[in-house]
């Protein structure tokens, strides 16, 4: 493979292609044995520095770690063993796999908690939301999940299924599924009845379907199925309307709101699904369209603290 640097969404993709797909007859082996081809690959593409290592541990207030030892010959990848979920951990798995891939040659050693996904710094941001990337794309082969997609509506029963074909999280799932949605989406999680953190894609983003939880403490609105008062169902789903969560939207506007509650891990997942509408910031801001058009007015909105699903 090519050394320039790539992507961590071309780098996840060209592994896929080049590696993986033609050691398995030209198909994808599902779900992708990540540990094994952390081991086998490193050990032939990188000789002098591979992994050599992976296992759970306990890890109070982390998720995982990647670290070498002190001659950065071998590398040692470790999981924590407080997750139940076979889900998370391969996606924990799959992220140091994309740090080793992407960054070893900027650190010493990995530490990743969970609000290493959501609470990013500055410093951080970039590294931990460049492995988040690889991991969704090497363990949920692009292609493959627009075919289990094509053609259905979004559902917990839809993505439950993606989840167990691809042994990934829940919330990594739903991740994915929004950055492919044809319309506007926005996918979110819930504690103690106000927003941890939301994700809009790019449609919904430009049509001004945010949450800005960065910068704000946002509260579920009290009509919403989502805010704990309401719950009826550990999943459950509503029409409403689009100003309930976005006020800017048309009094007219349709919503429909998503829910799951995960137990174990204290939260509830949602989605907001929403109609197409014309994008509001082609134009508006100047300084995006200043700047290169579309592109620019997604990293300025970036910049100023909404995350988008590319």
């Amino acid at each position: 493979m090519n050394d320039a640097v790539k992507s961590p969404k071309a780098t996840a993709n060209d592994l896929l292609a080049k590696v993986i797909k033609p050691a398995f007859a030209g198909n994808y082996p599902l779900p992708v044995p990540v540990n094994e081809f952390a081991l086998d690959y490193t050990r032939q593409r990188f000789p002098s520095d591979p992994i050599t290592e992976i296992k759970g541990a306990d890890l109070p207030g982390f998720e995982g770690m990647l670290r070498p030892n002190k001659s950065r010959t071998k590398w040692q990848m470790v999981y924590s063993t407080a997750n139940s979920s076979s889900g998370r951990i391969r996606f924990t798995q799959a992220h140091e796999l994309g740090h080793y891939l992407l960054h070893r040659k900027l650190r010493d050693e990995f530490e990743c908690n969970d609000a290493d996904m959501v609470e990013w710094d500055a410093e951080e941001a970039g590294i931990e939301k460049e492995a988040d990337e690889f991991a969704a794309t090497f363990l949920m082969p692009t292609d493959d999940f627009r075919v289990q997609i094509a053609g259905v509506d979004a559902s917990f029963d839809l993505l439950s299924h993606c989840a167990d074909r691809y042994d990934a999280s829940l919330t990594a799932t739903m991740l994915k599924w929004v950055e492919l949605a044809p319309k506007r989406a926005v996918v979110l999680a819930i504690r103690d009845d106000h927003v941890l953190w939301a994700r809009s894609n790019r449609a919904a983003l430009l049509s001004g379907a945010f949450l800005a939880t960065r910068k704000l403490t946002i509260p579920v609105p009290a009509g919403s199925i989502m805010h704990s008062r309401n719950r009826k169902a550990q999943t459950d789903n509503s029409k409403t309307h689009a100003s309930l969560w976005f006020r800017k939207e048309p009094a007219d506007m349709p919503l429909t709101e998503i829910s799951f509650v995960s137990d174990q891990y204290g939260i509830t997942l949602g989605m907001l699904l929403l109609p197409e509408a014309e994008p509001q910031y082609w134009n508006q801001d100047r300084e995006g369209a200043d700047n290169g058009g579309l592109e620019s007015t997604i990293e300025l909105f970036e910049r100023r603290g909404q995350p988008i699903v590319r």
